[in-house]
């Protein structure tokens, strides 16, 4: 016969995709009734409209029915109470908020820099973040860049966070890399208008406040330059290594190069450097064109003494695929952007922490 306790095994093996913590311990299994070969499940969902309560669904239904014997099973979604879901914010914040600003954190925190906008600093976050996690590395991506933001829309994850409670932000889950950014909580078309002591807050939220888990990356898009934002993040995350973004001319590389100085002062370091828009492959004669110059990267590279851990070509998937919310790393793996980034991310993964 079925029992109530197999069926508890079975949905201890379905996993929240936000949370990413299995539903049976985080009190989302309201009700398990067996009758005869039937099945009948109700799961809390954590709040009401959640984007992913099909995947939940599709999950515990599958779960279930691979319990031998089970000819049928039906779910019934419901939503958490406001208590219920304070209580599970209560048990969540001793053990994911709060990590990665500790000393003791084992998170690699990559911060993505650039001296100016227009350079390709968030193309190459989402990218890099993407290949991270295409080499089976738990990723989280933080906006960081508030005034300019985009991850949203170029990871796809525009629906709002959930909040669980007081000080217990659920990070939107994308492809299995965690995502939070002010495009989430604003219309994408909205200014953001805030003096420094708001963007500090913000920031602090975003790092201290999310629950991202158990993570092997977290990756920031910083906004440009040596601003408010730069330096509470080098406050709250002073063993951060920094990525420079730069395109091949030397007045883009000479301004990324006051970033470094900067990640000098208060203790962060550089880990290498990215030049992007380095040229472009004519599709006809296959031959690479350096459209923006050459060299920027290559020098500030050996003023700096790190390594330059690629150059990107012009790609005209790569907007697109921004725009899309599919970076060319998942969409298109086999062109020769995603394997830049690709051997970018290996290089970061390699390097000494």
């Amino acid at each position: 016969m079925i029992t109530r306790e197999q069926v508890m095994e079975r949905l201890a093996t379905v996993m929240d995709p936000e949370i990413h913590k299995p539903i049976t311990e985080l009190g989302m299994v309201e009700a398990v009734e067996v009758e005869g070969d039937k099945v009948r499940c109700a799961i809390k969902l954590t709040v009401a409209g959640c984007p992913l309560s099909s995947r939940i669904e599709d999950d515990v239904r599958a779960a279930v029915a691979a319990i031998p014997g089970v000819e049928e099973v039906s779910v019934r979604l419901d939503v958490m109470t406001p208590q219920e879901r304070e209580d599970l914010a209560n048990r969540l914040r001793p053990h994911h908020v709060s990590t990665i600003t500790k000393k003791d954190s084992t998170v690699r925190v990559l911060i993505c820099g650039s001296g100016k906008g227009g350079v390709g600093k968030s193309t190459v976050t989402v990218n890099v973040a993407a290949a991270l996690q295409s080499m089976g590395r738990s990723v989280g991506v933080l906006d960081a860049d508030v005034y300019g933001f985009s991850v949203s829309r170029m990871l796809a994850a525009r629906q709002q966070p959930a909040v669980l409670g007081d000080g217990v932000i659920v990070p939107v889950d994308v492809h299995d890399v965690r995502v939070i950014s002010m495009g989430m909580l604003v219309d994408e078309n909205t200014p953001v208008m805030w003096r420094g002591p708001m963007l500090h807050k913000l920031v602090d939220q975003f790092l201290n406040e999310v629950a991202w888990g158990e993570l092997d990356y977290l990756v920031i898009d910083a906004p440009p330059g040596t601003g408010d934002v730069a330096i509470s993040l080098s406050q709250e995350l002073p063993k951060a290594r920094v990525l420079l973004v730069t395109t091949p001319q030397e007045a883009a590389a000479r301004v990324a190069g006051r970033v470094a100085q900067m990640a000098g002062k208060v203790g962060q370091e550089v880990i290498g450097i990215v030049e992007n828009m380095a040229y472009f492959r004519c599709p006809n004669c296959g031959d690479a064109h350096e459209i923006f110059g050459r060299g920027g990267a290559q020098r500030l590279a050996r003023e700096l003494h790190v390594p330059l851990l690629g150059q990107v070509p012009i790609d005209p998937a790569l907007p697109v695929g921004g725009d899309m919310g599919e970076p060319v790393v998942w969409s298109h793996p086999e062109t020769e952007s995603a394997k830049v980034f690709l051997a970018i991310a290996q290089a970061v993964d390699k390097a000494t922490w």
